[in-house]
């Protein structure tokens, strides 16, 4: 008798869940993309979840209850190794569908036991393929897509800073991840990538707007996924915000999945080791190292400011706004830390937002005065 294949979930963390879906069906595997995040997501993964629990495992238990219901029987997490609770996750979760009486099976690629080799054998557990060289194919597709969209947000954030009608830029961004959502081989991508390109270059802006440059930084998921931060990005960009996340996918698979042997330069791990020890001296878990790095980086750069998100509850994240103040006495960069929970009213945050966007534009102001004064005495 023949086999079924599971119907497979995944949370979505902003675009990650193109990449998933590219692993999954460019193996002949079925997928149940979940509905974008909303209140009702993050409604049912509070209600089953533990009260400390944070934000982004609310959001993702919420996701695989909305995907269950939707068809699908297996659900798939990434556990990785580090001092955070992201380690735990699997277990509650599993306790929870359980609970739930939900049936569906809870598949962990749990890259404490490896990292590629641990993907491969997942893929083959999830798809039936057992042909080497077509699971390598999905795998080099699949991490291939992850720098590709890691890129386009680059130009998304660009456009989105300096265009003329609002939203312009998000609908020629949407209309490209469409693209690569459906391309399935390196040709393909390379030409999504490019008509993607193409398309936000067509979006026009007002090429003298004075535009601020932030750097986004602290816990990965409140970085990349744009219900939980309540689209700080695209808020920002409204503002002539041109914004930059210092941790992407893309640097986290160099410092997590790809061997060193094949990774040029200085991982943002590595970076982080060596900007953040005067502060903190080894890695407290989460994200709070790449964070603290991340500020001395944006001042060092001469960034604008620099914009720190956490969940509540989250101890690593919470360490690190406590060193901000010490840090400061060395850093004139401007820092707004953000505390997330599915508490947070939009009106206060967009306030803070606009006040802290108003606040760089007249210290960058200041700042270009004093130096054309200077240039002026000088001469």
């Amino acid at each position: 008798m023949k086999k079924n294949k599971p119907k497979v979930a995944f949370p979505h963390v902003g675009t990650m869940y193109i990449v998933w879906e590219s692993l999954i069906k460019g193996l002949g595997g079925e997928v149940v993309v979940p509905p974008y995040s909303s209140k009702k997501t993050l409604s049912l993964g509070t209600k089953y979840s533990p009260e400390a629990m944070c934000l982004p495992y609310k959001l993702i238990l919420g996701n695989f209850i909305e995907a269950i219901e939707h068809g699908a029987d297996t659900v798939v997490m990434i556990s990785s190794p580090g001092i955070c609770r992201l380690g735990e996750y699997g277990k509650t979760m599993k306790n929870a569908l359980k609970d739930m009486n939900l049936d569906a099976r809870y598949y962990d690629f749990d890259l404490y036991k490896g990292k590629l080799k641990i993907m491969y054998e997942g893929l083959i557990e999830l798809t039936g393929v057992r042909n080497p060289f077509r699971i390598i194919h999905s795998l080099i597709v699949g991490l291939k897509k992850i720098f590709v969209l890691d890129r386009l947000e680059t130009y998304h954030s660009y456009y989105r800073a300096r265009e003329i009608h609002p939203g312009d830029t998000e609908k020629a961004f949407k209309k490209g991840l469409k693209l690569i959502e459906n391309a399935f081989t390196l040709k393909e991508l390379k030409k999504a990538e490019k008509e993607t390109i193409n398309e936000m270059k067509k979006v026009k802006i007002d090429a003298n707007r004075e535009v601020l440059n932030v750097d986004i930084t602290g816990e990965i998921f409140m970085v990349l996924d744009p219900y939980s931060n309540q689209y700080i990005e695209r808020e920002l960009g409204r503002l002539g915000v041109q914004t930059r996340r210092t941790l992407t996918i893309s640097s986290w698979m160099k410092d997590a999945i790809i061997p060193k042997i094949f990774v040029k330069g200085e991982t943002h791990l590595q970076r982080s080791t060596r900007l953040a020890k005067r502060y903190l001296t080894r890695d407290i878990g989460g994200d709070s190292i790449e964070a603290i790095s991340d500020i001395i980086n944006a001042n060092d750069k001469g960034t604008d400011g620099i914009i720190h998100i956490s969940p509540f509850t989250c101890m690593p994240e919470i360490m690190s706004q406590n060193i901000f103040p010490t840090m400061r006495k060395d850093c004139k960069i401007p820092i707004l830390p953000l505390i997330m929970d599915e508490q947070t009213g939009r009106a206060g945050y967009i306030t803070r937002l606009e006040a802290f966007v108003d606040l760089m534009r007249r210290r960058k102001r200041i700042l270009q005065n004093n130096q054309a004064d200077g240039e002026t005495v000088n001469a």
